[in-house]
Protein backbone atom coordinates (compact mmCIF):
# COMPACT_ATOMS: atom_id res chain seq x y z
CA UNK A 1 0.00 0.00 0.00
CA UNK A 2 2.56 2.65 0.90
CA UNK A 3 4.32 1.95 -2.84
CA UNK A 4 1.18 2.27 -4.25
CA UNK A 5 0.54 5.58 -2.58
CA UNK A 6 4.60 6.70 -2.82
CA UNK A 7 3.79 6.03 -6.76
CA UNK A 8 0.29 8.22 -6.63
CA UNK A 9 2.16 11.01 -4.44
CA UNK A 10 5.27 11.02 -7.08
CA UNK A 11 3.32 11.15 -10.06
CA UNK A 12 0.82 14.15 -9.11
CA UNK A 13 3.81 16.16 -7.15
CA UNK A 14 5.53 15.75 -11.09
CA UNK A 15 3.11 16.26 -12.97
CA UNK A 16 2.70 19.66 -10.95
CA UNK A 17 6.68 20.08 -11.46
CA UNK A 18 6.17 19.42 -15.27
CA UNK A 19 3.28 22.44 -15.35
CA UNK A 20 5.46 24.51 -13.70
CA UNK A 21 8.62 24.52 -15.65
CA UNK A 22 6.60 24.12 -18.93
CA UNK A 23 4.95 27.20 -18.21
CA UNK A 24 7.72 28.89 -16.66
CA UNK A 25 10.24 27.95 -19.25
CA UNK A 26 7.83 28.84 -22.00
CA UNK A 27 7.21 32.65 -20.72
CA UNK A 28 11.20 33.23 -20.60
CA UNK A 29 11.51 31.99 -24.42
CA UNK A 30 8.09 33.75 -25.94
CA UNK A 31 9.28 36.65 -23.97
CA UNK A 32 13.15 36.92 -25.12
CA UNK A 33 11.48 35.49 -28.87
CA UNK A 34 9.08 38.29 -28.77
CA UNK A 35 12.41 40.88 -27.58
CA UNK A 36 14.54 40.10 -30.14
CA UNK A 37 11.58 40.43 -32.91
CA UNK A 38 11.11 43.61 -31.44
CA UNK A 39 14.60 44.83 -31.58
CA UNK A 40 15.20 43.82 -35.21
CA UNK A 41 12.30 45.58 -36.27
CA UNK A 42 13.95 49.17 -33.69
CA UNK A 43 17.59 48.55 -35.72
CA UNK A 44 15.43 48.33 -39.33
CA UNK A 45 13.65 51.28 -38.38
CA UNK A 46 16.89 53.11 -37.35
CA UNK A 47 18.57 51.95 -40.61
CA UNK A 48 15.76 53.00 -42.94
CA UNK A 49 16.17 56.65 -41.20
CA UNK A 50 20.43 56.69 -41.50
CA UNK A 51 19.50 55.95 -44.79
CA UNK A 52 18.43 58.99 -45.51
CA UNK A 53 14.61 57.53 -46.10
CA UNK A 54 12.93 60.00 -43.78
CA UNK A 55 11.84 58.90 -40.29
CA UNK A 56 10.85 55.46 -39.00
CA UNK A 57 7.35 54.83 -39.99
CA UNK A 58 6.29 53.82 -36.09
CA UNK A 59 8.48 55.54 -33.97
CA UNK A 60 9.38 58.75 -33.40
CA UNK A 61 12.93 60.42 -34.41
CA UNK A 62 14.32 61.10 -31.16
CA UNK A 63 13.65 57.48 -30.12
CA UNK A 64 17.08 56.45 -32.17
CA UNK A 65 18.91 59.44 -31.70
CA UNK A 66 19.50 59.41 -28.02
CA UNK A 67 19.76 56.35 -27.47
CA UNK A 68 16.67 55.86 -25.10
CA UNK A 69 15.26 52.50 -24.86
CA UNK A 70 12.82 50.05 -22.62
CA UNK A 71 13.80 47.93 -19.98
CA UNK A 72 14.46 44.57 -21.91
CA UNK A 73 15.83 46.85 -25.22
CA UNK A 74 18.93 47.53 -25.75
CA UNK A 75 20.56 51.52 -26.62
CA UNK A 76 20.09 52.48 -30.56
CA UNK A 77 23.03 54.12 -30.61
CA UNK A 78 25.81 54.58 -33.39
CA UNK A 79 27.69 51.60 -32.98
CA UNK A 80 24.22 49.44 -33.12
CA UNK A 81 23.66 50.54 -36.15
CA UNK A 82 27.57 50.10 -37.49
CA UNK A 83 27.51 46.86 -36.73
CA UNK A 84 24.19 46.00 -38.29
CA UNK A 85 24.19 43.41 -41.38
CA UNK A 86 22.18 44.58 -43.76
CA UNK A 87 21.71 45.75 -47.47
CA UNK A 88 19.15 47.97 -49.72
CA UNK A 89 18.00 47.75 -52.83
CA UNK A 90 16.77 51.02 -54.94
CA UNK A 91 13.86 50.86 -57.38
CA UNK A 92 13.54 53.61 -60.11
CA UNK A 93 9.84 55.23 -60.78
CA UNK A 94 10.28 52.53 -63.96
CA UNK A 95 10.08 49.73 -61.49
CA UNK A 96 13.49 48.36 -62.49
CA UNK A 97 16.44 48.91 -59.63
CA UNK A 98 18.50 50.88 -60.19
CA UNK A 99 21.04 50.61 -57.29
CA UNK A 100 22.22 47.52 -54.61
CA UNK A 101 24.00 49.26 -51.98
CA UNK A 102 26.39 45.93 -50.30
CA UNK A 103 28.78 47.59 -48.05
CA UNK A 104 27.66 46.44 -44.88
CA UNK A 105 26.98 42.66 -45.55
CA UNK A 106 29.37 40.29 -47.19
CA UNK A 107 27.41 36.98 -47.59
CA UNK A 108 25.51 38.39 -49.85
CA UNK A 109 26.17 38.89 -53.92
CA UNK A 110 24.34 41.51 -56.12
CA UNK A 111 21.71 39.19 -57.64
CA UNK A 112 21.02 37.19 -54.74
CA UNK A 113 19.62 41.10 -53.11
CA UNK A 114 18.18 41.62 -56.12
CA UNK A 115 16.57 38.23 -55.88
CA UNK A 116 15.63 38.63 -52.27
CA UNK A 117 14.31 42.55 -52.84
CA UNK A 118 11.99 41.63 -55.51
CA UNK A 119 10.27 38.68 -53.07
CA UNK A 120 10.01 41.70 -50.69
CA UNK A 121 7.96 43.90 -53.66
CA UNK A 122 6.25 40.60 -54.30
CA UNK A 123 4.56 40.35 -50.99
CA UNK A 124 2.54 42.96 -51.30
CA UNK A 125 3.68 44.18 -47.76
CA UNK A 126 5.89 47.33 -46.13
CA UNK A 127 7.58 45.08 -43.82
CA UNK A 128 8.02 41.61 -42.72
CA UNK A 129 10.30 38.30 -42.86
CA UNK A 130 12.07 36.51 -45.81
CA UNK A 131 13.81 33.69 -44.49
CA UNK A 132 16.79 34.69 -42.63
CA UNK A 133 15.84 38.14 -43.20
CA UNK A 134 13.19 41.06 -41.92
CA UNK A 135 12.54 43.66 -44.95
CA UNK A 136 11.25 47.68 -45.02
CA UNK A 137 10.30 48.96 -48.13
CA UNK A 138 9.98 52.75 -47.76
CA UNK A 139 8.92 55.68 -50.79
CA UNK A 140 11.84 58.22 -50.44
CA UNK A 141 10.60 60.06 -53.36
CA UNK A 142 7.43 59.97 -55.46
CA UNK A 143 7.42 56.74 -57.49
CA UNK A 144 10.59 55.30 -56.15
CA UNK A 145 11.39 52.66 -53.86
CA UNK A 146 14.25 51.30 -51.73
CA UNK A 147 14.01 47.80 -49.93
CA UNK A 148 15.95 47.82 -46.58
CA UNK A 149 16.54 44.30 -46.17
CA UNK A 150 18.66 42.90 -42.23
CA UNK A 151 20.45 40.06 -41.70
CA UNK A 152 18.59 38.61 -38.47
CA UNK A 153 19.91 34.93 -38.16
CA UNK A 154 22.12 35.86 -35.13
CA UNK A 155 18.57 36.95 -33.34
CA UNK A 156 16.96 33.60 -34.47
CA UNK A 157 20.46 31.70 -33.53
CA UNK A 158 19.68 33.55 -29.94
CA UNK A 159 16.60 32.93 -29.63
CA UNK A 160 16.91 28.64 -30.42
CA UNK A 161 19.99 28.86 -28.23
CA UNK A 162 17.90 30.36 -24.78
CA UNK A 163 15.25 27.67 -25.86
CA UNK A 164 17.77 24.48 -26.25
CA UNK A 165 19.49 26.05 -22.93
CA UNK A 166 16.64 26.40 -21.38
CA UNK A 167 15.05 23.03 -22.32
CA UNK A 168 18.29 21.74 -20.63
CA UNK A 169 17.98 23.49 -17.24
CA UNK A 170 14.57 22.27 -17.37
CA UNK A 171 15.26 18.86 -18.11
CA UNK A 172 18.26 18.94 -14.99
CA UNK A 173 15.61 20.56 -12.93
CA UNK A 174 13.09 18.26 -13.84
CA UNK A 175 15.30 15.26 -13.28
CA UNK A 176 16.41 16.68 -9.32
CA UNK A 177 13.23 17.00 -8.81
CA UNK A 178 12.06 13.83 -9.23
CA UNK A 179 15.30 12.60 -7.41
CA UNK A 180 14.21 14.63 -4.01
CA UNK A 181 10.42 13.63 -4.25
CA UNK A 182 10.97 9.86 -4.48
CA UNK A 183 13.26 10.57 -1.34
CA UNK A 184 10.67 12.59 0.32
CA UNK A 185 7.62 10.82 -0.38
CA UNK A 186 7.22 7.86 1.30
CA UNK A 187 7.93 10.11 4.32
CA UNK A 188 5.02 12.38 3.27
CA UNK A 189 2.47 9.43 2.50
CA UNK A 190 3.65 6.84 5.48
CA UNK A 191 1.63 8.49 8.08
CA UNK A 192 -1.58 8.11 6.26
CA UNK A 193 -0.51 4.71 4.25
CA UNK A 194 -0.58 3.51 7.80
CA UNK A 195 -3.92 4.85 8.98
CA UNK A 196 -5.50 3.48 5.89
CA UNK A 197 -3.59 0.00 6.37
CA UNK A 198 -4.82 0.17 10.14
CA UNK A 199 -8.61 0.57 9.33
CA UNK A 200 -8.25 -2.01 6.35
CA UNK A 201 -6.59 -4.40 9.23
CA UNK A 202 -9.33 -3.53 11.29
CA UNK A 203 -12.38 -4.35 9.16
CA UNK A 204 -10.48 -7.30 7.73
CA UNK A 205 -10.43 -8.67 11.80
CA UNK A 206 -13.76 -7.56 12.51
CA UNK A 207 -15.34 -9.49 9.66
CA UNK A 208 -13.25 -12.93 10.52
CA UNK A 209 -14.07 -12.22 14.04
CA UNK A 210 -17.94 -11.92 13.10
CA UNK A 211 -17.70 -15.07 10.89
CA UNK A 212 -18.08 -17.63 14.10
CA UNK A 213 -21.03 -15.64 16.10
CA UNK A 214 -23.11 -15.54 12.88
CA UNK A 215 -22.28 -19.41 11.84
CA UNK A 216 -23.18 -20.03 15.57
CA UNK A 217 -26.53 -17.90 15.43
CA UNK A 218 -27.37 -19.50 12.49
CA UNK A 219 -27.00 -23.04 13.51
CA UNK A 220 -29.27 -22.19 16.69
CA UNK A 221 -31.83 -20.84 14.35
CA UNK A 222 -31.84 -24.20 12.30
CA UNK A 223 -31.88 -26.32 15.72
CA UNK A 224 -34.73 -23.85 17.17
CA UNK A 225 -36.63 -24.06 14.15
CA UNK A 226 -36.43 -28.02 13.64
CA UNK A 227 -37.91 -28.42 17.49
CA UNK A 228 -40.31 -25.30 17.53
CA UNK A 229 -41.03 -24.87 13.77
CA UNK A 230 -40.67 -21.84 11.90
CA UNK A 231 -41.85 -18.42 13.33
CA UNK A 232 -41.59 -14.43 12.15
CA UNK A 233 -39.24 -14.35 14.95
CA UNK A 234 -37.00 -16.68 13.44
CA UNK A 235 -37.56 -14.91 9.57
CA UNK A 236 -36.69 -11.83 11.26
CA UNK A 237 -33.45 -13.06 12.81
CA UNK A 238 -32.90 -15.86 9.23
CA UNK A 239 -33.24 -12.12 7.34
CA UNK A 240 -30.74 -10.42 9.93
CA UNK A 241 -28.34 -12.79 10.20
CA UNK A 242 -28.26 -12.76 6.14
CA UNK A 243 -27.52 -9.23 6.13
CA UNK A 244 -24.78 -9.53 8.33
CA UNK A 245 -23.33 -12.11 6.41
CA UNK A 246 -23.60 -10.40 3.00
CA UNK A 247 -22.19 -7.44 4.46
CA UNK A 248 -18.93 -9.08 5.81
CA UNK A 249 -18.23 -10.43 2.23
CA UNK A 250 -18.64 -6.87 1.09
CA UNK A 251 -16.47 -5.53 3.08
CA UNK A 252 -13.82 -8.43 3.18
CA UNK A 253 -13.90 -7.99 -0.55
CA UNK A 254 -13.29 -4.70 -0.64
CA UNK A 255 -10.72 -4.76 2.35
CA UNK A 256 -8.51 -7.85 -0.17
CA UNK A 257 -9.21 -5.69 -3.17
CA UNK A 258 -7.23 -2.62 -1.38
CA UNK A 259 -4.91 -4.87 0.13
CA UNK A 260 -3.85 -5.97 -3.43
CA UNK A 261 -4.29 -9.25 -1.45
CA UNK A 262 -6.99 -11.15 -3.71
CA UNK A 263 -5.93 -13.93 -5.35
CA UNK A 264 -5.62 -13.67 -9.43
CA UNK A 265 -6.77 -17.71 -10.16
CA UNK A 266 -7.28 -16.38 -14.04
CA UNK A 267 -8.77 -18.34 -16.47
CA UNK A 268 -11.14 -18.26 -19.53
CA UNK A 269 -14.47 -18.08 -18.22
CA UNK A 270 -17.68 -17.70 -20.58
CA UNK A 271 -19.63 -14.60 -19.53
CA UNK A 272 -22.63 -15.78 -21.59
CA UNK A 273 -23.22 -18.91 -19.84
CA UNK A 274 -22.58 -17.49 -16.29
CA UNK A 275 -24.37 -14.23 -16.93
CA UNK A 276 -27.68 -16.87 -17.81
CA UNK A 277 -27.03 -18.99 -15.17
CA UNK A 278 -27.18 -15.52 -12.53
CA UNK A 279 -29.95 -14.29 -13.95
CA UNK A 280 -31.77 -17.95 -13.98
CA UNK A 281 -31.22 -17.77 -9.77
CA UNK A 282 -33.02 -13.76 -9.48
CA UNK A 283 -36.04 -14.71 -11.83
CA UNK A 284 -38.05 -16.66 -8.75
CA UNK A 285 -37.65 -13.50 -6.33
CA UNK A 286 -38.22 -11.19 -9.69
CA UNK A 287 -41.37 -13.29 -10.58
CA UNK A 288 -42.48 -12.72 -6.74
CA UNK A 289 -42.43 -9.42 -7.06
CA UNK A 290 -44.57 -8.93 -10.68
CA UNK A 291 -40.98 -8.36 -12.14
CA UNK A 292 -40.36 -8.92 -15.69
CA UNK A 293 -36.79 -10.08 -17.11
CA UNK A 294 -35.54 -9.85 -20.56
CA UNK A 295 -32.05 -10.94 -21.49
CA UNK A 296 -30.28 -10.94 -24.91
CA UNK A 297 -26.91 -12.56 -24.49
CA UNK A 298 -24.84 -12.65 -27.38
CA UNK A 299 -23.52 -16.40 -27.27
CA UNK A 300 -19.43 -17.33 -26.97
CA UNK A 301 -18.31 -13.97 -24.91
CA UNK A 302 -15.53 -14.86 -22.50
CA UNK A 303 -13.38 -13.00 -20.72
CA UNK A 304 -9.83 -13.52 -18.66
CA UNK A 305 -10.87 -13.56 -14.98
CA UNK A 306 -11.67 -15.05 -11.74
CA UNK A 307 -15.32 -17.20 -12.18
CA UNK A 308 -15.98 -16.70 -8.39
CA UNK A 309 -15.64 -12.76 -8.74
CA UNK A 310 -17.19 -12.53 -12.10
CA UNK A 311 -20.19 -14.60 -10.34
CA UNK A 312 -19.98 -12.32 -7.38
CA UNK A 313 -19.91 -8.99 -9.67
CA UNK A 314 -22.96 -10.47 -11.76
CA UNK A 315 -24.56 -11.59 -8.62
CA UNK A 316 -24.52 -8.22 -6.55
CA UNK A 317 -25.57 -6.29 -10.03
CA UNK A 318 -28.59 -8.40 -10.42
CA UNK A 319 -29.58 -8.72 -6.66
CA UNK A 320 -29.57 -4.69 -6.56
CA UNK A 321 -31.64 -4.31 -9.73
CA UNK A 322 -34.16 -6.83 -8.63
CA UNK A 323 -34.11 -5.39 -4.54
CA UNK A 324 -34.67 -1.76 -5.70
CA UNK A 325 -37.09 -2.41 -9.03
CA UNK A 326 -40.34 -1.54 -7.63
CA UNK A 327 -43.30 -4.20 -8.20
CA UNK A 328 -44.17 -4.36 -11.48
CA UNK A 329 -41.11 -3.01 -12.57
CA UNK A 330 -38.66 -4.58 -15.44
CA UNK A 331 -35.05 -5.39 -15.28
CA UNK A 332 -33.42 -6.37 -18.53
CA UNK A 333 -29.96 -7.61 -19.48
CA UNK A 334 -28.00 -7.08 -22.47
CA UNK A 335 -24.35 -8.61 -23.06
CA UNK A 336 -22.57 -7.95 -26.44
CA UNK A 337 -19.10 -8.10 -27.62
CA UNK A 338 -16.85 -5.20 -29.16
CA UNK A 339 -13.35 -4.18 -28.47
CA UNK A 340 -14.26 -5.58 -25.22
CA UNK A 341 -17.27 -7.57 -23.19
CA UNK A 342 -20.22 -4.82 -22.69
CA UNK A 343 -22.68 -5.94 -20.24
CA UNK A 344 -25.86 -3.53 -19.96
CA UNK A 345 -28.46 -4.15 -16.91
CA UNK A 346 -31.14 -1.76 -16.40
CA UNK A 347 -33.76 -1.52 -14.15
CA UNK A 348 -36.75 0.75 -13.01
CA UNK A 349 -36.45 1.97 -9.75
CA UNK A 350 -39.10 4.67 -8.21
CA UNK A 351 -37.25 7.64 -7.86
CA UNK A 352 -34.16 8.99 -9.83
CA UNK A 353 -31.04 7.70 -8.36
CA UNK A 354 -27.85 10.18 -8.00
CA UNK A 355 -25.52 8.12 -10.35
CA UNK A 356 -22.29 10.00 -9.42
CA UNK A 357 -22.98 8.77 -5.70
CA UNK A 358 -24.20 5.34 -6.81
CA UNK A 359 -20.46 3.68 -6.23
CA UNK A 360 -19.59 5.02 -2.85
CA UNK A 361 -19.41 3.13 -0.05
CA UNK A 362 -22.14 3.19 2.73
CA UNK A 363 -24.46 5.62 -0.36
CA UNK A 364 -28.22 5.10 -0.48
CA UNK A 365 -30.67 7.08 -2.24
CA UNK A 366 -33.79 6.18 -0.30
CA UNK A 367 -32.35 5.06 3.74
CA UNK A 368 -35.56 4.37 4.48
CA UNK A 369 -36.42 1.77 1.31
CA UNK A 370 -33.05 0.24 1.33
CA UNK A 371 -33.02 -0.25 5.07
CA UNK A 372 -36.45 -2.26 4.39
CA UNK A 373 -34.85 -3.90 1.13
CA UNK A 374 -32.02 -4.95 3.26
CA UNK A 375 -29.10 -3.13 1.58
CA UNK A 376 -26.40 -1.55 3.44
CA UNK A 377 -25.15 0.72 -0.08
CA UNK A 378 -21.81 -1.28 -0.43
CA UNK A 379 -22.86 -3.79 -2.67
CA UNK A 380 -22.22 -1.77 -5.89
CA UNK A 381 -18.62 -0.40 -4.21
CA UNK A 382 -17.73 -3.93 -4.23
CA UNK A 383 -18.65 -4.47 -7.66
CA UNK A 384 -16.90 -1.43 -8.72
CA UNK A 385 -13.65 -2.73 -6.94
CA UNK A 386 -13.86 -6.10 -8.65
CA UNK A 387 -14.34 -3.99 -12.07
CA UNK A 388 -11.46 -2.00 -11.33
CA UNK A 389 -9.34 -5.47 -10.41
CA UNK A 390 -9.67 -6.61 -14.12
CA UNK A 391 -8.65 -2.88 -15.47
CA UNK A 392 -12.55 -2.38 -16.91
CA UNK A 393 -14.90 0.32 -16.33
CA UNK A 394 -18.54 0.28 -14.53
CA UNK A 395 -20.72 2.98 -14.95
CA UNK A 396 -24.75 4.14 -13.94
CA UNK A 397 -26.68 6.67 -15.51
CA UNK A 398 -30.35 7.08 -15.75
CA UNK A 399 -33.07 6.23 -18.90
CA UNK A 400 -35.55 8.96 -18.32
CA UNK A 401 -37.06 9.38 -15.22
CA UNK A 402 -37.57 6.10 -14.19
CA UNK A 403 -34.74 3.79 -14.86
CA UNK A 404 -31.04 3.00 -14.42
CA UNK A 405 -28.84 1.42 -16.43
CA UNK A 406 -25.68 -0.17 -15.18
CA UNK A 407 -22.87 -0.96 -18.05
CA UNK A 408 -19.61 -3.10 -16.99
CA UNK A 409 -17.06 -3.39 -19.56
CA UNK A 410 -14.14 -5.94 -19.41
Amino acid sequence: MIRTLQKKFTVTAMIAVTVLLAVLLGAINAVNAFTQTAESGRLLEALAMQEGFGPAPTRPDDDFQDGRRGFFQQPMNENRRMSALYFTVRYGSGGEAEDVELRHIASVDEDEARALAARALASGKDSGRLDSYRFQIVEPAEGTKTVILLDVSTQRYNVLRVAALSALAGGLAWGAMLVLVMALSRRAIRPIAENMERQRQFVTDAGHELKTPLAIIQANLDAMELMGGESKYSRNIRSQTRRLSDLMQNLLTLARIDENSVPMDLSEVDLSALAAEELEMFRAPAELKGIAVDSELAPGVAVQASRAQIAQLLSTLLDNAVKYCPEGGRVAMRLQRGDRAVLTLANTVSAPVDTARIFDRFYRADAARSQKAGGFGIGLSAAEAIVRLYKGSISARMDGEDTVVFTVKL
